[in-house]
Parts: structure tokens; C-alpha cells; sequence
């Protein structure tokens, strides 16, 4: 999928002015205030109505939430119903529902369980599983795993890089973390003030910044672990 221009403009004045393409796994990083996450809610539809924006994309599928395109939330707390039982909440039948339990690793007695019952990596997987059924082209990840322990994180991480080789989806993976986005992600796009302002393969990128602000969002996010020679 290739987005050949996004401009979001409020106020006569251009918040984000952006190209980029998902080929496989592209992680779209920056620090807060950067345009990322006005980026993710243009290309799911929910822009304030005060904000205008154009979208030129090219891809195989539609650009629609609940078609093929799929959202998995930063805090999946908030995400569910807490009033709801796990198994109302799904709109597939419930053998899918199993199917889709057993894809994510969950126990299927969770499915009779409210949200507030399940920890905060099983509720991740359960959202997971919701992305899953309308067997998505492309999933939009937002800082899916900011809520959860370091090693809750690493568990997500590898599931949806495990579901992506079998279910062949595209990501586009929206955070401020290198660290989470160089373990799920072959490509990067680094966004500062609404703009692009370095890109390419990941491991290069990491391993040869070109520009000060990439350099920054590197360090801070490996400030405990060495990965360059």
C-alpha cells in the first residue's frame, strides 16, 4: 500500500504533510506531537470534523475500518466493553470465535468473562483476535503494547509477527519505542512535526542514522542495550 499524499490541515495551517508505503512492515515513529497518531486517525476516518484533510492512496483494497483495514488500540483497557461478556463483543459466529481464541493463544472459558476479569496481555490478545476476524489486508497498530510489562510486551510482539507469517497481513505500526518497532518491523518512517524526515530499512536506519532527531528517539530507546558494532 502506498500513500502518495496525506495533508491534514487545520486552521490554514498543515499539521501533516507525509508520503509512505507499507510494503510488508513499516513502523511510523516519533515522539509525541510529532503527527503520527493525527496520521492513524486519518487513515481510520475519525478526524475532529474541524480538521481537513487529503488522502491519495493506491492499494488492493479498501481503506475502510472493518473491511479490510484492522485496529488494534493502545490500551486495551479501555477498547472493551466492561459491562459486556468477551463473547458478545465479537461480530462472527462462535466457532470462528474459538478458532480465532486458539490463533491468539487464549482459553476459550474466557469468552464468559468480563473485561475487567482478564489481565491487561490477555485483554491485548482478545483485541488481537477481533482484528483478525474480518481477515484483514493491513493492520494499524497504536503503541499496541504501552500498557503492558516488558515481558507481556515481548509476547504480543512475537504473536503478531507469528500471525502475520501465517495470515500474510500488512502492519503499519504506529509508536515513539525503536526497540518495539525494530523487533516486529522491516521498514521505518520517522516523523518529526508532521513531516518525514528519514526512512528506509530498519536495520539500517538503526544502525546508521542519518539525522539528530532519529538519533535521539534511538538512543532513548536503547539507552540500556547496545546494538551497533
Amino acid at each position: 500500500m502506498k500513500i502518495s499524499k496525506l495533508n491534514i490541515v487545520y486552521d490554514s495551517k498543515s499539521l501533516v504533510d507525509i508520503s509512505f508505503s507499507v510494503n510488508k512492515s513499516l513502523a511510523l515513529v516519533g515522539q509525541s506531537g510529532s503527527g503520527k497518531s493525527l496520521t492513524l486517525k486519518a487513515l481510520l476516518g475519525m478526524l475532529p470534523r474541524e480538521m481537513n484533510y487529503d488522502l491519495e492512496h493506491n492499494a488492493d483494497f479498501i481503506l475502510e475500518a472493518g473491511k479490510s483495514l484492522s485496529f488494534v488500540p493502545q490500551n486495551p483497557f479501555t477498547a472493551l466493553s466492561p459491562l459486556t461478556k468477551i463473547k458478545k463483543q465479537f461480530f462472527v459466529d462462535e466457532l470462528e470465535v474459538h478458532k480465532l481464541f486458539e490463533q491468539v493463544d487464549l482459553d476459550v472459558a474466557l469468552l464468559d468473562r468480563f473485561p475487567p476479569e482478564l489481565s491487561g496481555g490477555q485483554l491485548q490478545r482478545v483485541v488481537i483476535a477481533m482484528a483478525l476476524s474480518n481477515k484483514p489486508k493491513l493492520i494499524l497498530l497504536d503503541e499496541p503494547t504501552t500498557a503492558l510489562d516488558p515481558q507481556t510486551r515481548v509476547l504480543i510482539l512475537d504473536l503478531l509477527r507469528d500471525l502475520q507469517k501465517e495470515y500474510g497481513f500488512k502492519i503499519l505500526f504506529v509508536t515513539h519505542d525503536m526497540n518495539s518497532a525494530s523487533s516486529l518491523c522491516e521498514e521505518i518512517c520517522v516523523i518529526k512535526n508532521g513531516k518525514v524526515v528519514e526512512s528506509g530499512e530498519m536495520t539500517q536506519v538503526l544502525k546508521n542514522p542519518q539525522e539528530k532527531y532519529t538519533k535521539i528517539l534511538i538512543e532513548a530507546s536503547f539507552a540500556n542495550r547496545k546494538f551497533r558494532q
